[in-house]
């Protein structure tokens, strides 16, 4: 569907869980204050709510979390996901601590992607941003392959920080190496990340020019998101920047997101949300809810005010809202 600004709106964001295995610095850091929403949606309630999604156009659908992966059930969730009528796509953005186990099982339930999060090769800066202390950036890679070998569609992500601005371009050489995307985030001013440090995507752009000298931009749709992605003749894969803050790409956007506990988000700094739950729990019509849910992505707001602060009503940290 259309929201009022004339953006096709065409897909969601499925956060199964505030949980997760590891704890980044700049998503759900050891000891911050979370506020837990409670009971997350059960697997009937979130394929209801897909289902009614489907019905406005709404035929893309990733799941995230927290960790997506430490829900039990989660690849069954994913297979019946995918077999409802009129879903396009189904992908999973994970840290992939779990998926080693699950990978077989998610490619036989007709996953269409994942989204791996690394943000550093270095296995002291690894332990130093996740606080884990068995998993390593080598392990991660080695997925990479596996999922290449099995031919899902594959992307590496990493949070531009402090810590990892001098490893860009060994990064980036990972799209060399495999046939992966390696997409650059930039740190959103959300929870803790608002309070640390940005690194600037034109000067990692810069750098990887120097190395690269044939990067270009290509005009290749290579996923839902607003990545914008560029290719060199030495990549297997291409190389792209999620950049939020400093190129805002708010008039293409569309999306919307749903935590786990069941509050649909139309944008990311806002605090605004459609509680679902309270619908859904409180013997909602499927009208009702479509209704509900057609209003609710209808008023997307224009744009996000990352740039401005002050007017950032969202508090959350990102892993209670869903990465």
């Amino acid at each position: 569907m259309l929201d009022q600004y004339g953006r096709p709106i065409d897909y969601l964001r499925l956060s199964l869980t505030e949980r997760c295995n590891l704890r980044c610095k700049y998503c759900m850091p050891e000891g911050a204050k979370r506020e837990a929403e409670g009971d997350v949606l059960r697997d009937e309630e979130l394929l209801r709510v897909c289902a009614a999604a489907l019905s406005l156009g709404i035929t893309r659908f990733k799941l995230t979390g927290g960790e997506p992966l430490v829900r039990p059930g989660c690849v069954d969730f994913a297979r019946s996901l995918k077999a409802l009528p009129g879903v396009e796509q189904v992908t999973l953005t994970t840290n992939g601590l779990l998926l080693g186990e699950k990978l077989d099982a998610l490619v036989a339930a007709g996953l269409d992607g994942v989204n791996i999060s690394l943000d550093t090769l270095d296995a002291d800066k690894y332990r130093a941003i996740t606080g884990s202390r068995v998993f390593t950036p080598n392990d991660l890679l080695r997925l990479l392959g596996d999922c290449c070998e099995r031919g899902i569609k594959t992307k590496l992500n990493c949070v531009l920080l402090p810590d990892n601005r001098e490893e860009v371009v060994s990064l980036a050489a990972v799209a060399q190496q495999l046939p992966v995307d390696v997409r650059f985030i930039e740190l959103m001013p959300i929870g803790v990340g608002g309070r640390l440090e940005r690194v600037d995507p034109d000067a990692v752009l810069s750098k990887l020019r120097r190395r690269w000298t044939d990067l270009q931009p290509t005009a290749e749709k290579r996923g839902n998101g607003p990545a914008v992605y560029y290719a060199s003749g030495q990549l297997r894969g291409r190389v792209g920047f999620i950049d939020a803050v400093s190129h805002r790409f708010c008039e293409s956007c569309n999306r919307v997101r749903l935590t786990s506990g069941g509050r649909l988000k139309p944008c990311l700094c806002y605090a605004d949300t459609l509680d679902l739950k309270a619908l859904l729990r409180g013997g909602c019509t499927d009208g009702e809810l479509l209704a509900a849910l057609q209003k609710a992505i209808y008023e997307k707001p224009r744009a996000h005010c990352f740039d401005r602060r002050g007017e950032i009503t969202e508090e959350r940290l990102m892993g209670e809202i869903g990465g």
